[in-house]
């Protein structure tokens, strides 16, 4: 299944168009796509209902890539993780970690996944990441069950203002930093792990202005997903329709020669397999 908001509309999204998820339920399920996920796995069966029947559904509707929204968009916890890639860690001169480093993305910068994003001052990257939404809430959940704690997998920019995030004395101020208005661009759809055929393994790459940036697999992460929420349920709750955002592979801007950072007019690709794309536009932003 591949859910998405399309308007503020919770959809499933199939080859025909979107169908409706409150209509074609009957009025079973709730329209917003943040309740669905808020009462999963509840939702799960009668969702698996419609997406058996999404292709003979007479109500299918066409839509606008533009009219998509981010598939959770008012999550309870956004996690994000750090130097999660081996090649990242090393190109940024660290040590890859024996822990995972976290810290947190706030909701307000949360967006769709075909938009522009308009650019605060300073030096702001792009980070392509692999983002997990909860779907059965958790505490001290094993890795070997992980998976089944898992609503989807959807795409993830950790949009990074790096002066704002390396500012001041420790700690830095990564969430600051990740966090101004459209920093968090998620979709075009949670897509669930039996649509793919190795969810723990997916190519991931981003292009700017039509140059490959960067370009990895999800399998070649420090803490794998398992890892990570058997990580952080070791510590707090995880409740359906948090986000984990798992980490970068290399290829960012700031550790670049010379350093590249985003500018106006930029056009910034996002790909993942089985997942999608998204595509990012940005401007200078006119402060009042």
């Amino acid at each position: 299944m591949r859910i998405a908001n399309l308007d503020g509309r919770a959809v499933l999204l199939t080859d025909g168009g979107a169908v409706d998820i409150h209509q074609a339920s009957g009025g079973t399920l709730s329209p917003d796509p943040q309740t669905l996920f808020d009462q999963w796995p509840q939702t799960l069966p009668v969702l698996r209902g419609l997406a058996g029947e999404s292709s003979t559904y007479p109500e299918t509707d066409a839509y606008r890539e533009t009219d998509l929204r981010a598939p959770v968009p008012r999550p309870g916890q956004i996690f994000a993780i750090g130097v999660n890639y081996r090649e990242h860690a090393e190109e940024a001169g660290l040590e890859p970690s024996t822990w995972p480093m976290t810290f947190t993305k706030f909701a307000s910068c949360l967006t769709g996944p075909n938009v522009t994003v308009d650019l605060p001052e300073g030096w702001v990257d792009w980070e392509v990441e692999l983002v997990v939404v909860i779907g059965r809430a958790g505490h001290r959940i094993p890795a070997v069950d992980a998976w089944e704690h898992l609503a989807g997998l959807t795409i993830g920019q950790d949009l990074s203002e790096r002066i704002g995030q390396w500012s001041g004395p420790a700690p830095q101020q990564f969430s600051l930093g990740k966090s101004h208005p459209g920093f968090g661009p998620t979709g075009p759809a949670v897509v669930t792990p039996d649509e793919l055929a190795d969810p723990a393994d997916l190519a991931i790459s981003c292009t700017l202005n039509g140059e490959t940036m960067q370009d990895g697999r999800t399998g070649d992460m420090i803490f794998g997903i398992p890892e990570l929420i058997a990580h952080l349920s070791s510590i707090t709750v995880l409740r359906p329709g948090d986000l984990i955002f798992t980490g970068t592979p290399a290829g960012i801007g700031s550790t670049r020669t010379p350093p590249r950072f985003l500018s106006s007019g930029d056009e910034l690709i996002s790909t993942i397999e089985g997942l999608g794309t998204q595509t990012l536009s940005f401007r200078a932003a006119h402060n009042s």
